[in-house]
């Protein structure tokens, strides 16, 4: 059956995610060394780990990995919200993200003042929101899809965060119908968040490509929802898991060329 409709993944897919990510711990380190005389490398390389580490024995981590809010972004989301997991998870973050770099500065063995984790926390939440950018070709992409396709997006994350990256990316007028997990207290890979998706947009699985760069979420949820796959691969995102997407791509601009292929089959 033709395409009639394409889903997309937002971070790292749409917008750089990771790699910005890694940028801001660089920017942050070079502060750190130059302020209270760390090693750049040693510090950005402790803050990432660490930053992990406290996320994976949080109390929040189940919720973060329901609705999928990663480790770095519990480092400068906001969280607003009413709901209790929301609000708990708000609370966590404040001391998460001080104790980091808290932590990062102890590991250095340096001496530092008082308000120094506090400091880099919000230099890392300032940068990491003002470095926001789009993946090449994005625009392009969507710009030439939009006459042709259906196009939604369904992403994972926050409802606040999110909804600031959308709008910070301005492709939310390219989008027939978008979901955040957060919004509906479900993420992918269930299929159910696909599903919402479909009858908003009024098309059959057999007609949607979604498009992502996680194999876990993106293209195992769309293969749970009877729904075509293309697999970007971004570097320093890669994961592994049991799945094989119908497509495997390194840039947005193969997109048009699998379109055409299978229109033509």
């Amino acid at each position: 059956m033709a395409i009639k409709a394409l889903l997309f993944d937002l971070d790292d897919t749409l917008m750089v995610d990771e790699s910005v990510s890694h940028e801001t711990f660089a920017h942050v380190a070079a502060i750190a060394s130059s302020r209270f005389g760390v090693d750049p490398a040693r510090f950005a390389s402790d803050a990432m780990s660490t930053a992990r580490e406290h996320w994976a024995s949080g109390e929040c981590r189940p919720f973060c990995r329901s609705i999928g809010i990663s480790a770095f972004e519990c480092l400068w989301g906001g969280f607003t919200g009413e709901s209790a997991e929301l609000t708990a998870l708000r609370n966590w973050a404040t001391a998460y993200r001080v104790g980091v770099f808290a932590r990062v500065l102890e590991l250095q063995e340096k001496e530092a003042p008082a308000d120094a984790a506090s400091f880099l926390s919000s230099e890392f939440a300032s940068t990491r929101r003002a470095r926001q950018r789009l993946m090449p070709g994005a625009r392009e992409l969507m710009t030439e899809l939009a006459s042709s396709y259906q196009l939604a997006l369904l992403t994972n994350g926050a409802p606040d965060l999110q909804r600031e990256k959308i709008a910070a990316s301005g492709l939310e007028s390219f989008f027939n119908a978008i979901a955040v997990s957060g919004e509906h207290s479900i993420g992918k890979p269930k299929p159910e968040i696909f599903q919402r998706l479909l009858e908003e947009l009024g098309v059959a699985s057999s007609e949607a490509l979604m498009v992502g760069n996680s194999l876990e979420r993106d293209i195992a949820g769309a293969r749970n929802a009877g729904i075509r796959s293309v697999w970007i691969r971004v570097p320093g995102s890669e994961e592994q898991a049991e799945v094989t997407p119908d497509h495997t791509i390194t840039a947005l601009s193969e997109i048009p060329g699998i379109l055409n292929d299978l229109a033509a089959n």
